[in-house]
Formats: structure tokens, sequence, C-alpha cells
């Protein structure tokens, strides 16, 4: 676990303006044809995975991962959600990241890279077509936190995945800055669980609540630029 890997978070200057240096991280969901995970249990996976590679131990400084996150980190965060099953799903596993699996459905989050220069396994790789069913899911486990979507905004799998992606790493970050590293570190050791809910008097409950960690989209696909995605907190 290397949580000062998300510093960068609390120290954002403005946004880049160069296409160029634009990275992406993908996020990859296994979405077999004949047995499709419900989809809850699959953006569960993808918050979890996205932020177990932000704060894997291969990120710190001398690490091998160090400079693919930290170069990522220190622009302008992007997450692509793309679609995989059978032999595709098999190779996108070669490739560095981190699985994780959340009651019969897998998520792998990769190394970010150029938003123009993916890896041709990712290049490959469906961005659309990731639709499930709506599912009902039952009350969260204890010791996760919740990942709320707001409720007034409609979004595709894809990018709610991207979203709670996004949240599961800015609640790192907000235990960072409060110095809630032996949270972190319960938190990692659990495998970075999280539920994801959607409800409309917890949404609006935590827009006033102190501590709150909003999402807010930079406007690139389905939703205009600052909208609030996602709310959480650390005591959620």
């Amino acid at each position: 676990m290397h949580p000062e890997t998300l510093r960068p978070l609390l120290e954002r200057g403005p946004a880049p303006q160069a296409p160029e240096q634009v990275r992406a991280m993908p996020i990859i969901l296994c979405i077999e044809k004949a047995e499709p995970p419900a989809r809850t249990a699959l953006l569960e996976a993808a918050a979890s995975a996205a932020v177990a590679v932000c704060l894997d131990d291969r990120t710190a400084e001398d690490g091998p991962w160090h400079r693919p996150v930290h170069d990522w980190l220190d622009v302008q965060i992007r997450k692509v959600a793309r679609r995989a099953r059978g032999a595709h799903w098999r190779a996108v596993a070669e490739l560095p990241g981190i699985t994780v699996a959340k009651d019969g459905a897998q998520a792998r989050a990769l190394l970010p890279h150029l938003v123009d220069e993916p890896p041709q396994v990712v290049r490959r790789l469906q961005v659309g077509g990731t639709e499930l069913p709506s599912d009902t899911p039952g009350a969260p486990r204890a010791g996760e936190p919740v990942l709320w979507l707001n409720p007034t905004v409609p979004m595709t799998l894809g990018k709610a995945a991207a979203q709670v992606g996004h949240a599961s790493m800015l609640l790192a970050a907000a235990a960072l800055e409060a110095g809630e590293l032996e949270w972190i570190a319960d938190w990692a050791a659990r495998g970075y669980p999280c539920a994801v809910r959607t409800g409309t008097a917890e949404w609006a409950a935590l827009e006033e609540r102190p501590g709150t960690v909003a999402v807010q989209d930079a406007g690139y696909t389905e939703v205009d630029p600052g909208t609030v995605t996602v709310r959480t907190t650390l005591a959620s």
C-alpha cells in the first residue's frame, strides 16, 4: 500500500490544454455473453480495481508503476471503460494492472497510457456495448464505503464505472489528507471493498454533509462539464 501516490490529487492545479499530454486509465469490464454479471457488482469491482492500482506498492518512487501512474495523476485524470470477454479478457490479464472480483463480477484496471496510444490489446476492445440491466442490491456490507451515484443523471455502465473509479481514488486521497492512514491500511487489507448505490435521500443528505467527497465530471462524454456524478464520505 502506497497512499502517497495520491498526493497530486490534493495539490492539483489547472488542467493542461495540450491533448497529447492527456492520459487515461483503462478499466476493463468482463461481460461474458452467456453469463453476464450483475451491474452493481461490476461497478463495485471497477471502483476497487482503480484505487488498488493507484495505491499498489509498485507505484512508489522506485517502483515499476511509478512513472505511468504519477504522470497520469499529475496532469489530467481520465478513465475509459471497455468491455472484454473470452480470449480478449484473457489477453487483458497479461497487461500490467489489477483485477478485482466481486459477487461474480470482474473488472481490471490497467496502468494509464496516453489517450491516443492505448496498448493494441486495449485498442481492440469496445467502449460501447457495456450495458447491463439495473439490479436491486442488498444493504452494503459492514465496512464498505458507499459510493452514491447521482440519481438525476443517467449514465451508461461504462460511464458509471469510470466515475466510481474516480470516487474511490478521491476517497483514499481524502483519507490521506485527513491523516487516516490506519483507515486506508485496513481498507487495503480487505481489498478496497466498495458499495455502489443510487438513492435520492442519501444523495441530498451528502450535499450538505461536511467532508463529502464529490466527483465533478470534466464533460468529455455523456454529461455536462462540472456535473457531480458521485458522492461519498469516509464515514459512509
